[in-house]
Order: structure tokens, then C-alpha cells, then sequence
């Protein structure tokens, strides 16, 4: 029975322990192919597809050559009794072993020798976060084969900002503290929201270049229209509106058992966890219970369009700005728990609130087949043609389709492209410009793009372009980044927007 179910397990497990596979981008293989008959064949066909082939290649061949990554049931027909496998015997492994052993003496020794033999050897496939990076790993990869056995110096580079670190605010990440300026927009800042009735045209003109972390909480709330602008009715308001929401999950959250509503709250349960994983803020049980309300809560009050994957992320912003009003230190690292009851209702509230606002100006980029985002992707291809035709007819000419990379961007309002300090920042001058969500965003899209139009053309195969486009090295962005974005994104509006034959060829 023991060996019956052994068998079992073997003819489950995908590979057989100690089975020979080549091994892409290796300088030495891992076994003399005289020891094995199968070994020359696979070597061949893999020597048969070069890594980075010249030609223009299709999504659809791109699909059918890396299919065989997701088959489950690929070795259940092997026979393991083959001569093949029978040559894996301890004499073979142990002189296997030995060759890898004698090999990596002999790069340790000759350093100068390895690295003219890895010179010749593909690096098209290292991403390179930053410039600054660039230069850091040449330096470091110089000083170890000059002073394999000195401690590498310190290089003389600007403060990096952590991937999460201070999301609320970048500035507390080793930037230097307010100046005089900053002091002055904060003070500003506070006579306007002070002031009997707001003038909210004057508020979004300051708020364009951004808002001071110590106004920004209330400035979203009247920016997205949840807070009315004279002052005396605020209070009231806010507590009408959050007695609403309760008054909504009492009536509704206990209908997510309900059978028409299941697959709606089995598709919110499986993303929230997905949501900013880096971030131990959104990993908390209780953070992870109000984003399932307020989800559920906005999906069954919107049926035309009803919960989509990519809404979860769009909760993210609110809660980190109105949870910033309660905390004083970093959030990203905060518990909740420490919280009173009062202040979790309060944030969760006026979270649904806001983003309820936020998508009602995009709704359409969520109903069925989601035509919103198919017409913005399609503005983007016609914007980018004309802003940068050699940038277009490169995609043209590896076969790269916008919806192949854009979609994500219109879905998740670029949240999966930027750190969410950079989002946070970028919401500023959304809620500040007129349908910034809808229409500004576009423009900001495609001066995204374009800011990477070397890096694009640098890329001359299908599978380069879309890896580089999925994961666009942003981790170091902060607000300098964004202002220079989102300037060059006003400028692309001001010539286009208003003008829709202006520069077409």
C-alpha cells in the first residue's frame, strides 16, 4: 500500500526529483551530455529559439510559446522506467557536483577571465530600476573585482525613498523639513478652509500643485463634493452622511450570504488581501472588514456595473488620507485596533463617500464589457499617434496593442504603475481639475508614457516592450516626479484637448 501510494505521488509531482532540465542563461550546463540520451535533444531545442529574437513576434505566438508554463498534467505520461533515468545513478551526481565545484573555482580565481565571458552573454532581460541604479550596481560589480575582499565604499547618492515608507506623506522620508513657502501654502490653505463659505474655486487652484498633509483630509472631503463649502453645515453633514452609511450596512451587509449575492462577495474577499500587499497596514484583519463593507455596500447600490476588479484599489487613497487625521506617525505601519470605534466609523464613512463621488464621474469604465476604458485606450493610441508618431509606429511594428498595457492604467487610475505616495499626490490635482478622474487623466496617461519613449525604443521585440510597460520602474518616485508629470500632462491638454485636428499628419 505504502509503495502503491508512493507511486502515486510521483506520478502527481510535475518533475522527478534529480530529472535533468536545461537551465535558461547558464553559462555551464549542469551535466556532461554524454551521460544522458535525452540531454543533446533538449539542448538542441532550446538552442533552436534564441532569447531575443529580431523578428517581430505576436501576442499570439508570444501565448503559445510560454503556454506550456501553466500546463498542470504535462509529465503524468512520462515513463520514469526509461534508460534515461536510470543513469541518474550517486557516481553521476557526485561528478556532477564536482564539475560545478571545479567551475566556480575557477571564476573565483579569474575574475578578469569571467567577466569578458560574461560579457558576451544576453543581458537584454535586466530591468534596471533608475539610472541611479544603473551607476550603483556598476560601481559596486567594478570595486568587487578590484577588492574582492575590501568592504565596498559608500557612493555619494540622493537620500532613496522606501517603496511604503511614509505613504501619507514623502516628505517625512529624509526630505528636508517645511520651508518658508510650504509654511506659507499651509497658511493659506487654512484661511480658505476657515472662511464662513469656502470659495472652492480658489481652493482647487491651490490645491493643483498639491495639499499639505495637515489640510488634505478635509480639502478631499470638499474637493469630491461630500462637504459642503459653508462651514456651519459641515458638522451636521458629516454626521447625517455617516448615520446613512451605517443605516446601509444594517440593512444590506447581511444579504452577502444570499445566493445572488455571493459570487459578488466571494470576488471581494479574494482581492482584498491582493490589495497594497507590501503594505502591513492593509493586511489587518479589521481594515480588511471595512473594505469588504464598503465594497459590498457600493456594489449592490450600483448594480448596472456591481463590484469589478480594480474598485478595491481605488478605496486605498481615502482611507490612508482620513486615517492620517487621526494619526500623527507613519500609517503604514499602524493597528487600527488602537483606534476608538467612533474614529474607524468616521474613516470608513467618509472613505465609501469619497470614492462613491469618484465613481460616478467614471461608472462607465465599469458596466458590462466596461466601454469606458475601451474609448479612453482608444483616445490614448489617436493622442500618442500625434504627440509621438516614432513611439506609436514602434508598437505598430512589434505588434504591441494599447489595450495590452493601458487598460490597467485606465482601470486602476495608474495606482498599479506609481507608489501610493504618489497617487495620493496625483489625487490632488484630480479632484482640483474638472473631471480629472475622466478626462485629465488621459493626458496624464500619455505623458507617462511618453516619459519612457527611449526605454521603449530600445526595446525591439514584442515581449521586451510589454514586460517593460507592465512594470515601469517607479519605485523611487516622489512628488518632484509627479509635478513634472502631471506639468507636462497640462501642456499635452492645452495643445490637444481644444483642438482636435492641431498637428495631425
Amino acid at each position: 500500500m505504502a509503495a502503491e501510494n508512493s507511486k502515486q505521488f510521483w506520478k502527481r509531482s510535475a518533475k522527478l526529483p534529480g530529472s535533468i532540465q536545461p537551465v535558461y542563461g547558464a553559462q555551464h550546463p549542469p551535466l556532461d551530455p554524454r551521460l544522458t540520451k535525452n540531454f543533446i535533444k533538449e539542448r538542441s531545442k532550446v538552442n533552436a529559439v534564441p532569447l531575443k529574437s529580431k523578428k517581430a513576434s505576436s501576442f499570439h505566438e508570444f501565448a503559445r510559446n510560454t503556454s506550456d508554463a501553466w500546463d498542470i498534467g504535462d509529465d503524468e505520461e512520462e515513463d520514469f522506467s526509461s534508460p534515461s533515468f536510470q543513469t541518474l545513478n550517486s557516481k553521476v551526481a557526485l561528478a556532477t557536483a564536482a564539475q560545478v565545484l571545479e567551475n566556480h573555482s575557477k571564476l573565483r580565481v579569474k575574475p578578469e577571465r569571467s567577466q569578458s565571458t560574461t560579457s558576451d552573454a544576453p543581458v537584454n532581460y535586466k530591468v534596471i530600476k533608475s539610472s541611479s541604479d544603473a551607476q550603483l550596481s556598476r560601481n559596486s560589480s567594478d570595486t568587487c573585482l578590484r577588492n574582492p575582499l575590501h568592504k565596498q565604499q559608500s557612493l555619494p547618492l540622493r537620500p532613496v525613498i522606501p517603496l511604503v515608507a511614509r505613504i501619507s506623506d514623502q516628505n517625512a522620508s529624509g526630505a528636508p523639513p517645511m520651508t518658508v513657502r510650504e509654511k506659507t501654502r499651509l497658511e493659506k490653505f487654512r484661511q480658505l478652509l476657515s472662511s464662513h463659505n469656502t470659495d472652492l474655486d480658489e481652493l482647487r487652484k491651490c490645491s493643483w500643485p498639491g495639499v499639505p498633509r495637515e489640510v488634505r483630509p478635509v480639502t478631499w472631503r470638499l474637493l469630491s463634493g461630500y462637504l459642503p463649502a459653508n462651514t456651519e453645515r459641515r458638522k451636521l453633514t458629516l454626521q447625517r452622511k455617516r448615520e446613512e452609511y451605517f443605516g446601509f450596512i444594517e440593512q444590506y451587509y447581511d444579504s452577502r450570504n444570499e445566493e445572488h449575492h455571493q459570487d459578488t462577495y466571494r470576488q471581494i474577499h479574494i482581492d482584498i488581501p491582493r490589495t497594497n500587499p507590501l503594505i502591513p497596514l492593509f493586511q489587518q484583519p479589521l481594515v480588511q472588514e471595512i473594505f469588504e463593507r464598503i465594497l459590498f455596500i457600493w456594489a449592490i447600490r450600483h448594480p448596472a456595473s456591481g463590484y469589478v476588479q480594480g474598485i478595491n484599489d481605488l478605496v486605498t487613497p481615502f482611507f490612508v488620507v482620513f486615517l492620517s487625521e487621526y494619526v500623527e506617525e507613519d500609517v503604514e505601519n499602524f493597528d487600527v485596533t488602537n483606534l476608538s470605534q467612533d474614529m474607524l466609523r468616521s474613516i470608513e464613512a467618509d472613505s465609501f463617500w469619497c470614492m462613491s463621488k469618484l465613481l460616478d464621474g467614471i461608472q462607465d469604465n465599469y458596466t458590462f464589457a466596461q466601454p469606458g476604458i475601451q474609448k479612453k485606450v482608444k483616445a490614448l493610441e489617436e493622442l500618442v499617434s500625434r504627440i509621438d508618431e516614432q513611439v506609436h509606429n514602434h508598437f505598430r511594428r512589434y505588434e504591441v496593442e494599447y489595450l495590452q498595457f493601458a487598460f490597467r492604467w485606465m482601470n486602476n487610475l495608474l495606482m498599479r504603475e506609481l507608489p501610493l505616495r504618489c497617487t495620493i499626490r496625483l489625487w490632488d490635482t484630480y479632484q482640483s481639475e474638472p473631471e480629472g478622474f475622466s478626462h485629465f487623466h488621459l493626458y496624464v496617461c500619455a505623458a507617462f508614457l511618453i516619459k519612457w519613449r527611449k526605454e521603449i525604443l530600445d526595446e525591439e521585440d514584442f515581449q521586451g516592450l510589454l514586460m517593460l510597460l507592465q512594470n515601469l520602474p517607479t519605485i523611487h518616485w516622489g512628488n518632484e516626479e509627479i509635478g513634472l508629470l502631471l506639468a507636462e500632462a497640462y501642456r499635452l491638454k492645452y495643445m490637444f484637448a481644444d483642438a482636435p485636428n492641431h498637428y495631425r499628419r
